[in-house]
């Protein structure tokens, strides 16, 4: 199968159809010969029958023996008929009486009164037909013999038949043969012409420009091929779409990283130029600062360039353990902002529940990571000092879940539907003018989601509340 692979469609048609064809074609001259034989054994076995009847018209017993008046005549025109000698003999069912060749080679199976037999023998060497019929006397034999059944035999050579065997069988073969070329040619004619658009579609693909992803007319192609060229179409445009996305996620890059890297010449020159130790200590600290920043938003496209990219290997996930590693490792900033920051896990199951084991949620640990940590980096950044932030993680409804709840400002409805949008970054409801952060760690959170065939679904956490909050988290099918 591996080897085919590498065949052309032409050649792999022309591999199969010619052989099988050729195959057919022998089995159908096989049986043409065998027919073919039958039918002039059958022919030239009627002709003898005939001769045995006439014969067996021209019996007597008037006189109480056998006798038999030879239609010479008929004999003589079966001769020129047959091409070759002609032998007979009339017995008496038990032998004592025979008139004619009597040395004729009997019948290989016992005679039936009527069934005329035919077989193949040979006469003193010479090859012959020898056709055998039986009937009962209407009185039996009182001279020589007390038998009630009279045998019949004639016999001739083979050469006529032979020849008009050979004949017909030669004019089947040629006449099948013929058509074999015929449907050969056909075969290659056929083969040839249904390619032809593939032929043209690769020569039109061939010559596009290396960025032409323009789709292929599917009117261009029979309609067995459409399915592919329809095929061909939706990868183009998927491409299109990565490409474009590329696209923007380097113009957006450029963009960001213009910014901070400007910042930063800006205030080294400032630190450079400051002879006040003080002053200097706060252009470093702010140079630090804008590193940091700078570092968490290289960070961050870089892990959403990954989330696009990687290869997606599941894995069964221990979600709870999963969310403990993550918050462990950001519960220093919770504490540096004095927020506290608390982790529980999320289950539906009733407690009277059957206890069959539930399906095991799977998913790229790495990548799962990654979406949680930027949730909840985002809830302590927008989370004031002595609010609370929860970790949750868990199956529910036959999904798994990654989310977070905060008790900070949370996001304006209006603005909810945007969110997951690339460098958005949603102004604070308590500071409209001074919106923070990168806006990529809800878009690398949603982007991680609609890979693992789920989505990034936000709902405030505490509803009619001065302060609503945000419950943002990753929900995917188990």
């Amino acid at each position: 199968m591996k080897r085919w692979a590498h065949w052309s469609l032409r050649r792999t048609l022309l591999v199969v159809l010619l052989p099988g064809l050729l195959a057919v074609m022998g089995l159908e001259l096989a049986v043409s010969w065998r027919n073919a034989l039958a039918a002039a054994n059958a022919a030239f076995d009627r002709s003898l029958l005939g001769a045995i009847k006439a014969m067996d018209a021209n019996i007597s017993t008037a006189s109480g023996g056998l006798a038999v008046e030879l239609p010479y005549r008929m004999l003589e025109f079966f001769e020129l008929t047959a091409n070759g000698q002609v032998f007979y003999r009339v017995a008496s069912g038990d032998g004592l009486v025979e008139i004619g060749d009597a040395l004729l080679p009997a019948p290989p199976r016992p005679l039936e009164d009527a069934a005329p037999q035919f077989h193949d023998a040979n006469y003193f060497g010479i090859p012959v037909r020898v056709g055998t019929y039986a009937r009962q006397l209407d009185r039996p034999l009182s001279q020589g013999s007390h038998s009630s059944r009279v045998i019949i035999q004639v016999a001739e050579t083979l050469e006529s038949r032979q020849e008009f065997t050979r004949r017909l069988v030669w004019e089947t073969v040629a006449r099948d043969a013929l058509l074999l070329l015929s449907a050969l040619a056909l075969v290659v004619l056929a083969v040839h012409t249904g390619l032809r658009p593939l032929a043209r579609l690769r020569a039109d693909v061939a010559q596009r420009h290396d960025d032409d992803l323009t789709p292929i007319d599917p009117e261009q192609v029979p309609k067995d091929v459409r399915p592919l060229v329809d095929a061909i179409n939706l990868h183009m445009q998927r491409t299109r779409q990565v490409l474009q996305q590329q696209r923007a996620f380097i113009d957006d890059a450029s963009h960001q990283l213009r910014t901070p890297l400007t910042t930063l010449a800006t205030q080294t020159s400032y630190a450079l130029r400051e002879t006040d130790p003080a002053q200097r200590e706060a252009a470093l600290q702010a140079i630090k600062t804008q590193v940091d920043d700078a570092i968490r938003q290289t960070n961050q496209m870089l892990a959403l360039a990954r989330a696009d990219a990687m290869e997606l290997q599941r894995e069964p996930l221990d979600l709870l353990a999963l969310a403990e590693r993550v918050t462990r490792r950001l519960w220093p900033l919770a504490r540096q902002h004095g927020i506290d920051l608390g982790l529980e896990p999320l289950n539906d199951t009733p407690a009277d529940a059957p206890t069959d084991a539930p399906a095991q949620p799977q998913g790229h640990a790495a990548l799962l990571e990654e979406a949680l940590a930027n949730l909840l980096h985002n809830a302590l950044q927008h989370t004031p000092a002595g609010g609370q932030v929860t970790v949750q993680a868990g199956v529910l409804a036959g999904k798994a879940v990654l989310r977070v709840a905060d008790t900070g400002p949370g996001i304006p409805a209006t603005d909810r539907a945007r969110v997951g949008q690339r460098f958005l970054r949603v102004a604070d409801p308590a500071a409209p003018q001074a919106p923070h952060g990168t806006g990529l760690g809800l878009a690398i959170a949603h982007a991680i989601a609609q890979r693992h065939g789920g989505s990034l679904r936000l709902e405030e956490a505490h509803p009619g509340q001065a302060a609503p909050g945000l419950r943002v988290g990753v929900e995917w099918p188990v």
